[in-house]
């Protein structure tokens, strides 16, 4: 019942994803997909699943960070969602560089306008070091606790973890025309801005800003709380039995509430689908 109930939840998070990706901005027009870079189209679909390209020096830990993220229904359900679907394929590297970070890309759709690929990296310490509360209030609202040793350093790297699959579902109800049109326009968006004297009210910006779906801070901070959004759905089921539950997701609210107001929702839903005791303060 409880692994039913996840991934119903799963299913909830994609479509709401595509819900707000509908509402962001008109479609562009179909023939623009001819115009698509030839690196972001797959001229041939691969079979899916997940491949791991770990180097050897990073296996141990980078299995340890994979086990504290299976530990979890939520976790569980997502995996295997990418590890058996048949026409998308997810990449996952680890690197030195941005050692304490992660990132998604290398995406690519197939003719039909499906994602067919992306690629996870992560930094080789990411079970180190914690962003900002601005941008990141799940992953930054663990340092005392793992300070603390209330967590291990696997629940964090395995909860950056969870924010990269966070930002392949959204890039799943993503358009490759509209992503296309993003990157082709923010350059262009940010030359101008810089040049006008930041004056985002510039009929060249706010004609931009509608056809991208936001200005480029608004899309990137957009991407980055669905990221946190699935970072707390991983830590909501991590912790839920640990006493320290309710702080943790009180010190999540704080921050969601100082610098994220208008994407509060996201959030909310999460805390409250567990039921009334598990709210701890979300309404």
């Amino acid at each position: 019942m409880r692994t039913t109930r996840l991934i119903g939840l799963s299913v909830l998070f994609i479509a709401t994803l595509g819900a707000a990706h509908q509402s962001a901005a008109q479609q562009p027009a179909r023939s623009a997909l001819n115009s698509m870079p030839s690196n972001y189209v797959a001229s041939q679909p691969e079979s899916g699943g997940i491949r791991e390209v770990v180097p050897s020096k990073y296996q141990k830990r980078y299995q340890e960070w994979k086990d504290e993220f299976l530990s979890t229904d939520i976790g569980k359900v997502q995996w295997e969602m990418y590890a058996h679907h048949p026409r998308f394929v997810l990449t996952i590297t680890i690197s030195g560089s941005n050692k304490q970070g992660g990132g998604s890309g290398k995406y690519k759709w197939n003719e039909a306008g499906e994602l067919v690929a992306a690629t996870i990296s992560l930094g080789s310490r990411i079970d180190q070091g914690f962003p900002t509360s601005v941008y990141y209030p799940v992953m930054n609202a663990l340092e005392p606790f793992e300070s603390s040793r209330l967590i291990s350093g696997n629940t964090l790297a395995a909860t950056k973890l969870a924010h990269e699959f966070g930002h392949i579902m959204k890039m799943s109800t993503t358009s490759q025309v509209l992503y296309s049109l993003q990157l082709q326009l923010v350059p262009a968006y940010n030359k101008i801005f810089l040049s006008n004297g930041h004056n985002v009210n510039d009929p060249r910006l706010v004609e931009m800003a509608q056809k991208m779906g936001g200005n480029p801070v608004e899309i990137w901070e957009d991407r980055e709380y669905w990221g946190e959004a699935n970072a707390m759905l991983f830590l909501r089921d991590r912790v839920e039995k640990e006493k320290f539950h309710c702080r943790l997701f009180a010190k999540i609210k704080r921050a969601v509430e100082e610098y994220a107001r208008p994407y509060e929702e996201r959030f909310a839903e999460i805390a409250k689908e567990q039921g009334a005791i598990y709210t701890c303060g979300w309404r």
